[in-house]
């Protein structure tokens, strides 16, 4: 888990921000995408909903074995090109799973495929996104 910052290290990262101009390629990079998406054919709120989510992540933080977990599905879904039927078989620690007591599997189990529900729902909307922008 993250630990929680002081205000002093919050303060100087926002300094920061501010500094190297964030904040103005940031809205530069919107109204561009926004362009660009409505060009293509989709909702500009959709564009500026994805942008948001990476700018509150960025400023936010978001922990290391989150984004690792994200990027484990994300390889498997690129690869497989589809839901695999074994996803969570494929994402589960087994040396880990096979010490567990049965509660504690289920536990293992309900939190993996939380985590996995919620992986898909951004990989959805990043790439749904992303090939609107061509990236």
């Amino acid at each position: 888990m993250q630990q929680s910052k002081s205000i002093k290290s919050v303060a100087k990262e926002a300094k920061m921000r501010l500094k190297n101009r964030f904040w103005e390629d940031y809205k530069k990079e919107v109204a561009c995408s926004v362009k660009t998406a409505s060009e293509e054919g989709f909702t500009p709120s959709g564009v500026e909903n994805y942008f948001k989510k990476l700018v509150v992540k960025t400023v936010k933080g978001v922990s290391e074995e989150d984004e690792q977990f994200y990027a484990k599905v994300k390889l498997m879904l690129d690869e497989v090109g589809s839901r695999p039927r074994d996803a969570l078989d494929r994402l589960m620690d087994k040396n880990y799973f096979s010490g567990l007591s049965y509660e504690a599997r289920e536990r293992y189990l309900f939190r993996l495929a939380k985590r996995y529900q919620e992986a898909l729902t951004r990989y959805d909307g990043e790439r749904g996104i992303e090939k609107a922008l061509g990236r």
